[in-house]
């Protein structure tokens, strides 16, 4: 038995966001980032929104980007402290999944973060509040999923929570909020779902539900993407929808070891974070060459080759074109092509390579791993992450 989850409602669309009046509620937390929500006016729309619906609003404002333990933790105390009936999260990736986090300890106080890593353990939400998210950015689609990514900085290490009881009641992804990322993040978000998408479909969970959701993304990315990052705002409207539709894939068909290498290594190494939609994007062409040992895998991968038109016959010739469009759409973006070149080369070789090991087996490790179409130990996952330090060929 398998199983499909959704939020119960989704409003998309020009002015989506009047649909916080219709919320109903006596009190209301809204989560946001770091500021770009209040300059461009969204969060006094949405206070004033929630407020007609006849609601007490509380602000938690300033959750970083890759939020960490401890502001999940001061979150959840501000919840308890407040009682809310709803929360609300509002921007990109990070303060809704901070957010999702903060909603499982203002519930359950004595959960511990231990407990919360494990897939599919969060006891059951919505004892106390529902959740509402409205993102501003069009990549990790984390209001319609099952998932939140969350730091914990002193270890290094990021982890991907993952359970049903986390995706969202409502979501609401109203087009006007992209209009505001600038051109990277446009990049980078636009290929994490690009990411998304493809790895749900070639998931060793992937159903009659999750295809056609995956497909129609890819083919929406492909096309619009390139455009978005160019100032195309009717693109950009595009966008958001397919990010969102990759998102209903992925939450239901899983993922695979691009992102377990992304979570991995977004916040290993001292020299800087490597931004996780670059890394995706970084990681996803090396991945294909991997998986597509499998054949089943890429017997997938030529079917979406097949379905954006790109040139081939066999197999074989399929893979390679869609690899070679995932690269032409990254020399578009302005992504570099491997972790030594990422930022100018902030990222240490020899720290890179001394924390390979270690890296490899926590990857190997990641939740995403296990829906991967082709099987990978330590030792293939440190040679993969070798491949993508130094661009170089998967031969194995």
């Amino acid at each position: 038995m398998s199983r499909f989850t959704l939020p119960r409602d989704l409003y998309h669309g020009e002015n989506a966001l009047e649909a916080l009046k219709t919320l109903t509620g006596k009190r209301a937390v809204v989560v946001v980032g770091g500021g770009s929500m209040k300059r461009f006016g969204f969060l006094d729309k949405v206070e004033a929104y929630l407020k007609e619906a006849g609601m007490e609003v509380k602000l938690f404002e300033g959750v970083e980007p890759d939020p960490s333990v401890e502001t999940v933790m001061k979150g959840a105390a501000v919840m308890r402290e407040f009682q809310p009936d709803w929360i609300v999260s509002i921007g990109g990736g990070s303060p809704i999944d901070a957010a999702k986090a903060m909603w499982a300890f203002y519930e359950y106080p004595d959960v511990t973060f231990e407990d919360l890593c494990i897939p599919f353990n969060f006891p059951t939400l919505r004892t106390k509040a529902k959740f509402c998210a409205i993102p501003s950015t069009s990549g990790t689609a984390t209001e319609v999923t099952a998932f939140s990514v969350i730091t914990d900085y002193e270890k290094g290490i990021k982890y991907p929570l993952a359970d049903f009881n986390i995706t969202p009641d409502v979501a609401i992804v109203d087009p006007s909020l992209a209009e505001t990322m600038p051109k990277k993040l446009t990049a980078h978000t636009g290929m994490d779902a690009m990411t998304h998408a493809i790895e749900a479909y070639v998931s060793t969970l992937h159903c009659d539900y999750t295809d056609p959701l995956a497909l129609h993304a890819i083919e929406m990315i492909s096309a619009d993407l390139i455009p978005s990052y160019n100032g195309d705002m009717a693109a950009r409207a595009r966008m958001h929808n397919a990010q969102c539709l990759a998102g209903m894939a992925f939450s239901n068909a899983l993922l695979g070891i691009v992102h377990s290498m992304a979570h991995k290594t977004g916040a290993a190494y001292t020299g800087g974070h490597i931004v996780h939609g670059c890394a995706n994007a970084m990681y996803l062409p090396k991945v294909i060459r991997f998986n597509a040992k499998e054949p089943a895998a890429a017997e997938r991968y030529a079917k979406i080759a097949k379905f954006l038109g790109l040139a081939g016959t066999t197999t074989d010739e399929l893979v390679d074109a869609l690899i070679a469009h995932i690269q032409e759409m990254n020399r578009a973006l302005d992504i570099p092509t491997c972790i030594k070149d990422y930022e100018g080369g902030i990222i240490d070789e020899q720290e890179f390579l001394d924390k390979l090991p270690s890296v490899a087996e926590l990857a190997v490790g990641d939740a995403c791993t296990g829906s991967n179409p082709r099987s990978i130990d330590p030792e293939q996952m440190a040679k993969l992450l070798k491949c993508c330090f130094y661009d170089t060929e998967v031969d194995f």
